[in-house]
Formats: structure tokens, C-alpha cells, sequence
């Protein structure tokens, strides 16, 4: 497959940002304001699609509204980036109904995590557009401690440099937006070094449990060169993450061509979920397949904040010895 990477973002740039999945009606007065100014400060001009804030009994608008709204967004010649609005349950209801050549004919920037690991995933897939998992435009409406965010999506999208992946100071799992002035944060242990090893490869992934709804579909990547995997959860098994994460690993190195799979790195888990750094140990020890790559763990990705924003297609290196990791993103 040839890969296809759009253009990074200058100064005077219109970002789309669209709902794929949930509704910008979901979205407090003021997180709006604090995107709007965010966006504001970068020099880029933020617009919404039509259908933004239409709601049905997932939160979301119907598939057509959806749908239209991601067309219309990667046709605009003035656009360019596409932002998802918020996460969700049901991006992968779009997939049969995207007319994959105007995407491919109109390459852009697309950033999104969460539900939105269907869509990245299923563009890189169906036109070797790369894809970006990384923050919502709801993310950006964050009041406090945001840098490292805004860091990371600054250095993958409006520079083309290669960069490293460093561990945040702190972290947090708090309701945000629920009281933008109370922040919960924990001092960062740093990344987990379950296996050691070195590996160059493409990354693929991000939300496990969306992941596996493109398994056997035309919309899944192929296993088709080297390949470093990102695998993320959110809190929603509760007690059972460590169970339900065990058994979508095993689901995911049983895809064809898993063999070409050199590394895996693991975002860190919600507090709700309870895993803690020996389940996790355990759960990647019987995986005989993982034994011999590298397997880094805790990395900020995923559905704690702050959050590292990293190619869909791109090209990476990692290297894991205990006590470190360092990880280069080369190309993106």
C-alpha cells in the first residue's frame, strides 16, 4: 500500500471538527469557549459540520447526517483537518456508507481517539491516508493541564520533524469538565517495560475493544509489513478490564499476518478499571506470541489525560530495556 501523509497545519488553517460518533450538544458552554480560544492561539480557524449537534438514542446523529458531515469536510479545499467532536459507541456503523475516494482524492489531516479507532484505522485501510489518535476537539476544551497535550498534537501536526514520545510529569482520570478548577492529578511512575526489545514498524490500533469490531471486515489494516501496535481501554468492564483486555489480546494476535507484529505499546488504564502493574504482567506472560518483542506499558494514549497524539500509518522505533524506553516517532 502506498502511504499517503497529508499536509501539517499552518497558521490561518480551517479545522472541521465533526461528529463521527457523539454530539457537540454534549458539550458544555464552557469547554466551547476554551476550544474556541485554544484554537484561537494556534492561528486556526474552527468550524463545525452541519449536523454537529443533532442527537439520537446513542447521543449521535443518524448515519446520513454523520456521513454527509465527514464528506463534506474532507471536499472542502479549505479544510484542512478533520477534528471528531467526542467519542462515542457507533463510528463503525459509517464505514459501509464513506465513499472512500473522496477521501482519498482530498487527503487530510484526521484526529480522533476513543470509538474514533474505526474510522482511523478504516481510512488507513481503504486509502492509505494517515490518521492521527489523538485528541477531540473536545479535549481541547480542557482549562488545566493541557500542555502536554497540546505539546504533542503541536509537534505532530504542524511540524513534520521527527520527535520523541517522552512520559507526562502527572496524570489525571477526573470529570474535567464537570469542574474545570478542581483537578485530580497523580504523579507519573513512568512507562512499564514488560518485555525488553527493540522494533521499527507502522502503528495500527489504539481502543482495543474497537479495534476488534474491524477484525475480518474489509476495514481492517493488514498485517502486511512491520508493525508496532497501540491497545488502549477504557473503564467500562470495571472489574472485569483485566479480563475483558486479556481476552480482545488474544483476539488481536489471533488476525492473520500476526507475525509481522514487532512491538506493542499499552495505554494507561482508567483508575476504575483496577488493573494494576502485576495483572497486567501476568496477562502479557501467557501471551507465548508476545515473548519475543518488545511490550511497553502506561504510555499516554488513550482515556486518561494527558494524551500523546500519534500516527495511524506512521512510522516508529522503540526500544525497551527494563528501568527504560524510549520511543521515536520518524515519520508522520
Amino acid at each position: 500500500m502506498k502511504f499517503i501523509y497529508p499536509e501539517k497545519l499552518r497558521s490561518g488553517d480551517e479545522v472541521r471538527a465533526v461528529a463521527a460518533a457523539r454530539s457537540r450538544a454534549l458539550i458544555g458552554r464552557e469547554s466551547r469557549q476554551i476550544a474556541a480560544e485554544r484554537f484561537e492561539a494556534l492561528g486556526l480557524k474552527l468550524t463545525f459540520g452541519e449536523h454537529v449537534d443533532e442527537q439520537d438514542m446513542f447521543g449521535s446523529s443518524s448515519v446520513k447526517s454523520r456521513v454527509e458531515d465527514l464528506h463534506a469536510a474532507f471536499s472542502d479545499k479549505n479544510v484542512k483537518a478533520v477534528l471528531t467532536v467526542i467519542g462515542g459507541y457507533n463510528s463503525n456503523q459509517l464505514l459501509d456508507y464513506i465513499d472512500w475516494s473522496v477521501i482519498k482524492n482530498n487527503p487530510k489531516i484526521f484526529c480522533g481517539f476513543s470509538d474514533i479507532t474505526a474510522l482511523c484505522n478504516a481510512i488507513y485501510a481503504q486509502t492509505g491516508l494517515v490518521t492521527y489518535y489523538g485528541p477531540h476537539y473536545s479535549t481541547f476544551g480542557q482549562k488545566l493541564h493541557f500542555n502536554y497535550t497540546l505539546e504533542y498534537f503541536k509537534k505532530c501536526l504542524l511540524s513534520g520533524a521527527p520527535f520523541e514520545v517522552l512520559p507526562s510529569k502527572d496524570w489525571s482520570d477526573d470529570l474535567w469538565f464537570m469542574n474545570q478548577n478542581e483537578r485530580q492529578l497523580a504523579a507519573n511512575p513512568g512507562w512499564q517495560v514488560l518485555n525488553e526489545g527493540e522494533a521499527k514498524g507502522t502503528l495500527l490500533g489504539g481502543h482495543l475493544g474497537t479495534f476488534g469490531l474491524l477484525f475480518g471486515t474489509a476495514y481492517m489494516p493488514e498485517f502486511s509489513q512491520p508493525t508496532i501496535l497501540l491497545a488502549e481501554e477504557d473503564s467500562s468492564s470495571g472489574k472485569l478490564t483485566d479480563v475483558e483486555f486479556d481476552r480482545r489480546l488474544q483476539a488481536l494476535i489471533q488476525q492473520p499476518g500476526f507475525n509481522k507484529v514487532k512491538g506493542l505499546l499499552i495505554g494507561r488504564f482508567q483508575k476504575a478499571s483496577e488493573m494494576t502493574a502485576e495483572k497486567l504482567q501476568k496477562i502479557i506472560k501467557t501471551k507465548a506470541a508476545l515473548a519475543k518483542m518488545p511490550v511497553v506499558a502506561g504510555l499516554d494514549f488513550g482515556h486518561t489525560d494527558p494524551k500523546v497524539t500519534l500516527p495511524i500509518g506512521g512510522q516508529a522505533a522503540l526500544v525497551a530495556k527494563v528501568g527504560q524506553a524510549m520511543l521515536i516517532i520518524e515519520r508522520h
